[in-house]
């Protein structure tokens, strides 16, 4: 009987929530950090359809069947005692910048409800780092004076920093990078292009999203470009820079490459270290400020010469 939340990797995270939970000292929001497409929507469904009444085998209890009826209702959307807060789509059909302060505000008014089946109200957070400062103040106010029976999931990607007034009051789960067997065996299970392995660096999520046709160009021109350095002649430059600027997807692949390869080298090179830095924080910057593509990738491969002959 397979799961139908399947999640591979994160055991001690699991184990951790389910101790907690049996201890009868269940903390009632909890932060699941760790980097983008390694699994921390998944863990947090999980243990959302877990708190509402989901079971799984006695020996993997967060492994609920398809044919589980909480589960059918959680994986329908119709779970009353169940709410999702994620960025939504303006009136032109285009996703928002940011999670705002009405759904926030909307999400506590949903804790203030007495449970409808007499169990846990659920709430999840996807994403933390996407709640705008307004929402964020809003949160506490749950957070501060959390209802009884009621359970919150922050994902956090650690993208943006958080306020310390949210940390303080959830316990932590931090997420790692799956082992390279486990992200393997993450991308043969969704059937995901062969490429996306040498894409993903530990997080499958990010593979997949990268493994279009412009995200695969852009990589193996960043790719060429890396092994061109310190010299790259004109075609790689061009080459890196046009591919970069196809898409979004394209120029994340190209930062991807770049940030890996700068990570690889941070440890011995402090130089190395200081650019990943410092191409982090561009990034950051080029996405608030909505940067054109190539402007942002020649900045990125201007701070590569910073490292290049140090190491």
């Amino acid at each position: 009987m397979s799961a139908a939340l399947p999640l591979i990797g994160h055991k001690d995270a699991e184990t951790a929530f389910i101790s907690a939970n049996e201890s009868g000292k269940l903390h009632h929001a909890w932060l699941i950090e760790g980097p983008a497409g390694i699994g921390k929507t998944r863990l947090a469904m999980r243990l959302a359809a877990y708190m509402l009444g989901a079971r799984g085998p006695a020996n993997s209890p967060l492994d609920a069947p398809q044919d589980d009826p909480v589960m059918q209702a959680y994986l329908a959307g119709g779970h009353p005692d169940q709410r999702t807060v994620q960025i939504e789509l303006n009136d032109k059909g285009k996703p928002r910048q940011d999670i705002t302060v009405d759904q926030i505000r909307d999400l506590n008014h949903f804790f203030t409800l007495r449970p409808a089946m007499g169990g846990w109200r659920v709430g999840i957070i996807d994403a933390l780092d996407e709640v705008n400062r307004n929402g964020a103040n809003a949160l506490l106010k749950t957070l501060e004076e959390p209802p009884a029976s009621s359970i919150m999931f922050l994902i956090n990607h650690g993208s943006k920093p958080i306020l310390p007034t949210i940390r303080s009051r959830c316990r932590t789960l931090r997420l790692k990078r799956l082992s390279d067997e486990d992200t393997a065996a993450v991308l043969k299970a969704v059937d995901a292009p062969k490429e996306s392995l040498g894409l993903a660096r530990g997080r499958p999520g990010l593979g997949i999203r990268l493994s279009s046709p412009a995200g695969l160009q852009a990589a193996n021109a960043a790719r060429a470009l890396l092994r061109g350095m310190p010299k790259p002649n004109d075609a790689l430059l061009t080459a890196a820079l046009q591919t970069a600027n196809a898409d979004a997807v394209a120029m994340e692949a190209f930062s991807a490459e770049v940030l890996g390869w700068l990570a690889d080298k941070a440890d011995d090179n402090p130089a190395a270290a200081d650019a990943w830095l410092r191409t982090s924080r561009l990034l950051g910057e080029a996405d608030e400020l909505n940067m054109e593509a190539s402007q942002t990738a020649a900045k990125v491969i201007a701070g590569l010469y910073s490292v290049v002959g140090q190491g």
